[in-house]
């Protein structure tokens, strides 16, 4: 992911920035954003994706770029709601070993149920990138909680 500020506008004695973001992945997709910063609060002005992300991406696209926009900003780690000073994890903890393989399973045959991109969800339960999820999701497979692939002939 990269950031890189776009303009900055002097309100009194506080500041309104605009920086543009960009989030490409192994695939060949990529997310490219502008992101407003004031008062301490970030919202996302222009978002173009390709291919086009579904509703459910953009809801967890913010929790992406959280992190990184505030610290390209200079305002530091995002505080947990309620606790100021405290960072917040950039990913959430995932159990590692035959734990995390089965979850990852739970994830991805959850996604393919509800009809959404089962790879897309494991990224978001993980918080990894879209080739760390793809390498959980193929351990999965070789530890037996899903099935192949692609059938052996």
């Amino acid at each position: 992911m990269s950031v890189w500020p776009a303009w900055e506008v002097q309100e009194g004695e506080g500041a309104t920035s605009w920086f543009h973001v960009r989030l490409a992945f192994a695939d060949g997709a990529r997310v490219d954003l502008l992101a407003v910063v004031a008062d301490g609060c970030a919202s996302l002005e222009d978002v173009r994706a390709q291919p086009a992300l579904s509703l459910d991406d953009l809801a967890v696209l913010a929790d992406w770029i959280e992190g990184p926009l505030f610290e390209a900003c200079g305002l530091g780690p995002v505080p947990e709601e309620g606790e100021p000073g405290v960072s917040r994890r950039a990913r959430p903890a995932w159990p590692r070993g035959v734990e995390g393989r089965w979850l990852v399973a739970q994830e991805y045959r959850a996604a393919q149920q509800e009809g959404v991109d089962p790879v897309l969800a494991v990224m978001c339960a993980t918080g990894h990138s879209r080739r760390k999820s793809l390498r959980m999701i193929a351990q999965a497979r070789d530890a037996g909680y899903l099935t192949p692939r692609h059938a052996r002939r």
